[in-house]
């Protein structure tokens, strides 16, 4: 696992981890800077996958992205997290592990799910997607390399922080 502070957009990996709403519709942050960098087959391929809830992720193509697939990973609102967020944000990066490996990626690169509109503390947020991911990867999953590309310095230095030297 390892921190890059940038535009998830450009970066050469075999998925990209699209932080999505349930719709799989194009939005702003992550979500718009994804659809745009894609094109509009992007968004025309996730018409036809219908709803995607909370914690579930979902898979398309990369389009005209670096990235051959999007993995489009629900996150949920933060509401205060007593009404089940950390299970529902584990499960979004778990899904996105368990999906990247179904389809034989090796590599995959994470936004910070949910810490964008989605309101969720990003302190919590990384102690839940560096726990996910870190299980998912000790299981054995074929995926070598993991991602966590922070928009700003001080999403990556709180990722950076919790990883620790190495």
């Amino acid at each position: 696992m390892r921190v890059v502070e940038g535009d998830i957009t450009a970066l050469m990996v075999d998925a990209v981890v699209n932080a999505a709403n349930e719709g799989l519709l194009p939005g702003g942050g992550v979500c718009g800077a994804i659809h745009a960098a894609a094109g509009p087959a992007l968004a025309r391929e996730c018409a036809t996958l219908g709803r995607c809830p909370a914690g579930e992720a979902r898979i398309t193509g990369g389009h005209d992205l670096p990235a051959g697939h999007v993995i489009h990973a629900v996150g949920p609102v933060w509401r205060g997290g007593d009404q089940g967020e950390p299970e529902l944000l584990d499960a979004a990066y778990r899904n996105s592990m368990a999906l990247a490996a179904e389809n034989g990626l090796e590599s995959i690169a994470f936004p910070a799910i949910s810490t964008g509109i989605f309101g969720y503390p990003p302190e919590r947020a990384a102690e839940t997607a560096i726990a996910a991911v870190g299980r998912a990867l000790a299981a054995g999953d074929g995926i070598g390399e993991v991602i966590f590309c922070c928009f700003d310095g001080a999403t990556a230095d709180i990722y950076r922080r919790l990883l620790g030297p190495g």
